[in-house]
């Protein structure tokens, strides 16, 4: 496959007619006309895509899950943390989402449907609302000429309204945070471009926080003749959600003048008993344009009498005072409408905003009210919509400016790919949709686990929560669980280069939960036997599910015994390395010292035979736990020896002489264990058990060197891999796991044989996990392969993006053929592990030449 193959992109945009390129769009970025359909059908991984010898070493598990599914689902009314008999179904119709980060989310569809919600904390609603909709009128000589809803769609509802726009004549193009959607009016010589911004800024804790986004409509008359040109924006108050006719909700027009500019809108008041929260439509007000509403009208029928509104004049009644609150099973929606004169071969644009204000939110027990981060700036009365709006839309050009001047030196770097620079912006899509919240540290809460710094603990309040706030973000849209760390390990790299303060916010967070124990007894479903909850001196899997009280209970996941994983530990202690060599937060060190210490010597207990180094029984670790090992292995064995390296860096840096003395023995002893039982003269084993399948080529076993590299060690005198065997595993793993596998162009299969067939011996070895190839990609260029980890990576991107129509939903996993599973998850944010890569060894990318024979 040839990296500057543009053969997929073409396919996206094949159905586009006209020659209009929009207003100021990108040339980087994903692109799709809006006819466009995918061939490509997947469908997510059910019980009948397991092989029998699967399911007969899971039967327990499968009985177990069903009982406790059960009780879950049907007694108690939750939603489970991993749903396995109701799997999110593929839908190919996501863009980029609206808002900051941790304020909620609002998806809207590459078509321009409002389709994806996440206002309730951390729980998703995949409800397409029809009537959430922009519609375009041109007038010319007092007359309308044209109007016309601009939705592809046909819907049974809603038949007053000029609906089914020619697909052909527009197109899609995102560059998170923003996007563009191209309308060529077919016939009319008009050409609409409206411009998604939403306020995602590295390193800006301010503006990243709030819930708004802004609509810009720029609209090209090629017309000798001028025109009036409205734009209508209307809005259900709901999420298409049950509770939008649970009676009570109502609207209201405002207008806010401040520091010389104005605003116009409807309010959108929701007012249900639990997280109850406004919707906001606004425009900006300027002289040359004209702001009208409708406060309300009902979203039934052929709602025919708000079209021949809008369509007599190009602007709305725009009634005095607020709509009478809904009765019950009734829904209500609102719209604004922003017109302007566009002269003849001219341009001009109108500008409308969305924010939603749910200050104070609960998660699923009721246990503790939150306040999100933006309410330090707005405050927590539930009237800051018109406030929000009114910043938004003056100050949404110094969000682009910011975000320009961050993404311009990639984009203008000529050596790397196209769809490298679609795939690195794009995919930081889940920092902000990933059931992400970002809320205030209540003055009377304590996240040190009750260990004073005195006692080897952390602050009661550290400095950085106090000031920056808590950080949680899901595993995954279908595998809910906050800060699952394993996962965490590979997506953190986002975090920490553009965000560091709510990563290191996180760091704290984890870092006051490993010294707590919570004896409370309950059974794993994987072996039934029953264990405690949480350990002490084991960092755990993750903070809680959404649907219960994330912080306070923790480890959702109850699948195997929390206290046996061996990676988790590691795992904190490469972390807090790389990121102090990010930082250079010295504090941050000297605060985590401790902790790493006492997870380490936790860990040492899986040094069974004192060869310095751990060993694994059963399952290789939490992060491929259905994938069996024993002995050392490849994974956690490298693993441990990168932190084994890293505590003696620590050690040094920190002046702790015996500390260093004794892990440099460790290390010295597990590195050549490490080495005498798993190297076989060109890779590592997957394991050191002798096993038929020990032998299996494993596309991670490198993992511990990547996050070594990434620290910036490695190369010193505290090198603990050969780098010719890292060039011979990586080889090894190019030409089995990558090339030998789907043709070589659909990323790097988890395990493959030497005989060139992949290791089927369980799911997990017979998938592709999009963040780790993005992390093995990032390993090759480290090691001066950096065509072959573009080429690597690029087969992710391709599979996910433009052939399997799974875009702002990437995956955990895909295998060859038909099946994926968990949509929309954390993992390949460490595609941001491979601009690191990039810009540690300054590597820059040239394109083979195709041969002349």
């Amino acid at each position: 496959m040839d990296l500057n193959d543009s053969t997929s992109l073409a396919e996206l945009m094949a159905r586009y007619q006209s020659t209009e390129t929009g207003y100021r769009v990108p040339k980087d970025g994903w692109r799709i006309c809006l006819a466009h359909e995918f061939k490509e059908k997947r469908t997510p991984l059910q019980a009948k895509n397991v092989s029998l010898s699967d399911i007969a070493k899971h039967i327990g598990l499968g009985l177990r899950y069903l009982k406790w599914w059960y009780k879950k689902t049907q007694v108690e009314k939750k939603a489970p943390f991993i749903d396995m008999f109701r799997p999110l179904p593929l839908r190919q119709i996501y863009g980029a989402p609206l808002g900051g980060i941790g304020g909620g989310t609002i998806t809207r569809g590459w078509k321009g449907e409002f389709c994806r919600w996440q206002l309730n904390p951390g729980m998703y609603h995949y409800k397409t609302v029809i009537a959430d909709q922009f519609t375009v009128c041109l007038r010319r000589d007092s007359g309308t000429i044209y109007q016309q809803v601009l939705s592809t769609e046909h819907p049974h509802t809603l038949q007053g309204w000029n609906w089914g726009y020619c697909g052909e004549y527009g197109f899609y193009h995102a560059l998170y945070p923003r996007a563009w959607t191209v309308y060529h009016l077919p016939g009319q010589n008009v050409t609409l471009t409206c411009r998604q911004v939403s306020p995602v800024i590295p390193h800006e804790y301010k503006d990243s926080s709030l819930p708004v986004a802004v609509f810009v409509w720029d609209i090209e008359n090629k017309n000798d003749y001028a025109l009036d040109v409205s734009i209508m924006f209307t809005m259900v108050n709901g999420s298409g959600h049950k509770d939008d006719k649970s009676g009570g909700h109502w609207n209201e027009p405002f207008n806010l003048e401040k520091e010389g500019e104005s605003v116009s809108g409807v309010l959108l008041h929701h007012c249900t008993s639990v997280n109850p929260y406004t919707l906001c439509l606004a425009a900006r007000k300027q002289s040359d344009r004209e702001i009208s509403y409708q406060t309300a009208f009902s979203p039934k029928g052929t709602c025919s009498a708000l079209w021949s509104d809008f369509i007599k004049d190009g602007r709305l009644d725009s009634p005095e005072g607020p709509s009478p609150p809904t009765q019950k099973g009734e829904t209500v929606a609102a719209a604004l409408a922003a017109g302007c004169s566009v002269a003849a071969q001219g341009h001009n644009s109108v500008e409308f905003s969305l924010a939603w204000d749910m200050p104070k939110m609960t998660f699923g027990s009721r246990e503790k009210e939150h306040r999100r981060r933006y309410t330090r700036y707005y405050g927590t009365k539930g009237d800051a919509g018109p406030s929000l709006s009114h910043y938004a839309l003056t100050h949404y050009k110094n969000w682009e400016k910011s975000i320009e001047e961050w993404q311009r030196p990639i984009l203008e770097d000529s050596s790397l790919p196209s769809w490298y620079k679609s795939a690195l912006f794009n995919e930081l899509y889940f920092v902000v949709d990933g059931g992400t919240v970002w809320v205030e540290l209540p003055e009377d809460c304590d996240v040190s686990g009750g260990l004073r710094p005195q006692e080897g603990g952390l602050p009661a309040q550290p400095p950085i929560i106090k000031e920056y706030g808590r950080f949680a973000y899901l595993e995954g849209q279908e595998y809910r669980m906050y800060n699952t760390y394993d996962v965490h390990f590979y997506a953190s790299f986002a975090l920490i280069m553009l965000w560091p303060k709510l990563a290191l916010s996180l760091q704290y967070d984890m870092a006051g939960s490993v010294v707590q124990h919570d004896p409370t007894e309950r059974m794993n479903l994987m072996t039934g036997r029953c264990s405690a909850v949480k350990t002490q001196n084991v960092v755990p899997h993750d903070i809680g599910d959404p649907d219960d009280e994330p912080w306070t209970h923790l480890n959702a996941y109850q699948i195997y015994d929390t206290a046996d994983w061996k990676d988790l530990n590691l795992k904190f202690v490469l972390q807090v390395y790389r990121d102090y060599h990010l930082t250079q937060d010295t504090q941050y060190l000297q605060d985590m010292w401790p902790i790493c210490q006492a997870v380490m010597e936790a860990e040492l207990k899986f040094d069974k035979d004192g060869d310095g180094l751990i060993e694994n029984s059963g399952y290789a670790d939490q992060t491929y736990d259905g994938w069996t090992v024993t002995g050392p292995s490849a994974y956690c064995g490298g693993l441990w020896i990168a932190s084994v390296c890293v505590m003696c860096k620590m050690a040094q840096r920190l002046k702790s002489d015996s500390v260093y003395e004794r892990y440099r023995d460790i290390l010295e002893r597990g590195s050549a264990a490490f080495d005498k039982l798993l190297w076989n003269g060109k890779y590592y084993n997957y394991d050191s058990s002798g096993r038929s399948l020990s032998n299996s080529i494993m596309s991670d076993q490198c993992a511990g060197y990547w996050f070594l590299r990434a620290s910036g060690l490695g190369n010193d005198e505290l090198q603990t891999f050969p780098k010719e065997k890292i060039r011979s595993a990586l080889k090894s793993v190019f030409d089995f796991n990558v090339m030998s596998f789907g043709g070589g162009q659909i990323g790097a299969v988890n395990g493959m044989r030497p005989e060139g067939v992949p290791d089927r011996s369980s799911i997990q070895s017979d998938e592709v996990w999009v963040g780790v190839v993005y992390g093995l990609a990032a390993t090759m260029i480290y090691e001066d392969m950096l065509e072959e980890g573009l080429h690597t990576a690029e087969g992710c991107y391709r599979t996910v993006w433009e052939r399997a129509g799974m875009a702002f939903q990437t995956p955990e996993a895909y295998c060859e053929k038909g099946i994926y599973r968990s949509l929309a998850y954390m993992r390949p944010l460490s595609i941001w592990a491979m601009q690191l890569a990039l810009d540690k060894t300054g590597q820059s990318y040239r394109p083979r030449q195709p041969s002349n024979s």
